[in-house]
């Protein structure tokens, strides 16, 4: 019987494993490298909605062709950065979502999921 004693394949079996491992594993974001999906489920989406269209009163409905989305791109950033509460809402949206280590090109990539995923453009 012969044992594998090169240490070349040994080495590949050991990174086929940990590829193997990594393929099963849940993804998480690091920042600033989050796509705009998890950016928006991990904060956006217990105000805003899985569907865009808010879950509390006075949270705007972004699927609404008059609604935020509507908005130039460099407008909706700057309010999500810096924090924003639309008039007639009792509440506030906390700068960058509540997230603090959200970048810049988090928040664009949020944008563009949702104006992907909500049809507005």
């Amino acid at each position: 019987m012969m044992r594998a004693t090169n240490p070349v394949l040994a080495g590949l079996g050991v990174a086929a494993a940990a590829l193997a491992a990594l393929a099963t594993e849940p993804r998480v974001a690091v920042a600033g490298t989050a796509t705009g999906e998890s950016t928006y489920q991990s904060s956006c989406v217990a105000c805003h909605g899985a569907d865009g269209a808010g879950v509390l009163p006075g949270v705007p409905d972004l699927t609404s062709t008059d609604g935020p989305l509507a908005l130039a791109d460099a407008v909706l950033v700057k309010r999500i950065a810096e924090g924003f509460q639309s008039p007639g809402s009792p509440m506030a949206m906390p700068p960058r979502g509540g997230n603090p280590s959200l970048s810049d090109e988090d928040l664009k990539a949020a944008v563009d999921y949702m104006r992907k995923e909500f049809g507005v453009r």
